[in-house]
């Protein structure tokens, strides 16, 4: 009897150390796998060595003694599989900033659902120590708040709503009342108690954390998007921080540490990208200001013309160039223009023109979403540069390719004080000797303002689909 007992015993102490070291490996792989994806060379193995990192703590999780219902949690496992690769299989690259909106919020829904059914499945009494309570109640209110705003987000980039700032009369007073009573039913359910009274309260803090989800990220408008969903997804960290300390899971606290911590610095540095806090991006309904005129340089009131040119004017001086930069932006994603543009790249390289392409921080809908698209048009890692290391080069550079980028652009940032983008750090795409702006039409962009490069002397506006005016383009230089 004593000899099955130490035989279970040390099995499962066997089992106990498998777990802890696969935790430990699973934990290093995350690490080395987000370091890599620090570069576009070494993206593609950061993310199969964070995956198989994720895969290795899900299978040593199943190894846990004691552990019920795998059957089920297998069933899940192959639903979920089976929903990603169809999604994987699917959905667009241009439309990546809505799936990552997505993922964001499952991870959200995720934490906030585990927090809850934990403390539900507790019996009378058992309340838990106070690290646990404190960490049921942060793991639903920051899952719940990072699913709805998520939703909210996808919703936006989907265009299922309007991009712009949606406000209303008592906003701030709403969001404060909510937020005071997330605060007093918080502190009653950490408090301990009565268990089944606090239930309710739980229950209560979840619907007023997923209300104000949204509610936040009702009046960000569509230029704050990648900073949003970097908060975003930031914010899935921290909630997976709480889960792992309620499951006291250590491989999935530190998993929500790396992601929470890099999603911080995520949005930090597109923050800084626009010149803007954090608190600014979510707070101040960014993009709310009326549209300029679709003529007019934002703020003087003076009518000027833009000159448009055809696909045949615009590809002599891209054909006798020697320095290009092509500066992509989210109309590139809406047109679906990346391998387009590559084409046009390859011609201009054929003809012994350097090409190189200006990448703005916050250009696009997500944080790195023109690198992204670029990729998959197998455009070369080492002609991408960000814009610190190329805004210098424009003055040097015969012809600068703007393909959808607005704001980034925007001279005005740096010299109309009166602009609600001015200090936002921009490309110096004004200073190349000829500008050539690929456009659908004179509208302004996101942030809701006339782009002063627009009406420069030396700029050109090429209308119409940008994939259809790249082809085109592509055509003419070959025919110069």
């Amino acid at each position: 009897m004593i000899e099955d007992q130490m035989s279970t015993f040390m099995g499962f102490a066997n089992i106990d150390a498998v777990i802890d070291i696969a935790y430990l490996i699973a934990a290093t792989l995350f690490i080395v796998g987000l370091k890599d994806l620090g570069s576009p060379a070494t993206a593609r193995r950061g993310n199969n060595l964070a995956a198989t990192g994720m895969f290795l703590a899900v299978g040593a999780t199943l190894l846990t003694p004691g552990l019920k219902d795998i059957p089920l949690m297998l069933l899940g496992i192959a639903v979920g599989a089976v929903i990603s690769v169809w999604l994987a299989l699917k959905v667009r690259m241009t439309a990546m900033p809505q799936m990552v909106a997505l993922f964001n919020g499952t991870g959200g829904a995720a934490s906030a659902l585990v927090s809850v059914s934990e403390y539900l499945n507790r019996g009378a009494g058992d309340t838990g120590n106070l690290t646990w309570r404190v960490a049921i109640v942060l793991g639903t209110i920051v899952g719940a708040i990072t699913f709805t705003g998520s939703m909210m987000a996808y919703a936006k980039l989907e265009e299922l709503m309007t991009g712009r700032p949606i406000v209303y009369p008592g906003q701030q007073l709403v969001n404060g009342i909510i937020g005071i009573a997330i605060v007093v039913l918080s502190y009653l359910v950490i408090s301990g108690g009565d268990i089944e009274r606090n239930k309710i309260y739980l229950l209560a803090i979840l619907v007023l954390a997923l209300v104000v989800g949204a509610l936040i990220v009702l009046p960000i408008g569509g230029a704050d998007m990648p900073v949003v969903i970097s908060i975003q997804n930031s914010l899935s960290g921290v909630a997976s921080i709480f889960t792992g300390l309620v499951l006291m899971n250590w491989s999935l606290v530190v998993a929500g540490l790396l992601v929470g911590a890099s999603g911080v610095v995520l949005s930090l540095v597109m923050a800084r990208a626009m010149n803007r806090s954090l608190t600014n991006v979510l707070f101040g309904a960014f993009g709310a200001a009326p549209k300029g005129g679709t003529a007019g340089v934002a703020g003087s009131g003076e009518a000027k013309p833009m000159r448009s040119v055809t696909p045949d004017d615009a590809a002599i001086p891209l054909a006798y160039a020697d320095r290009v930069i092509i500066v992509p932006g989210y109309g590139l994603a809406v047109a679906q223009a990346q391998h387009a543009v590559r084409e046009l790249a390859d011609t201009l390289e054929e003809r012994g023109v350097d090409v190189r392409y200006a990448i703005h921080p916050v250009a696009g809908r997500m944080p790195g979403h023109m690198n992204v698209l670029l990729a998959e048009a197998n455009v070369p890692y080492d002609q991408l540069f960000e814009m610190d290391l190329i805004n210098n080069d424009f003055q040097n550079t015969d012809v600068a390719i703007v393909i959808g980028a607005n704001d980034v652009t925007n001279p005005a940032a740096k010299t109309n004080p009166g602009s609600p983008i001015y200090g936002m750090p921009v490309l110096n795409v004004d200073q190349a000797k000829q500008v050539i702006v690929l456009k659908r039409g004179s509208g302004s962009g996101f942030a809701g303002i006339d782009n002063d490069l627009f009406f420069k002397e030396q700029t050109s506006m090429l209308y119409g689909d940008a994939k259809d005016s790249l082809v085109k383009l592509n055509a003419a230089v070959k025919a110069v």
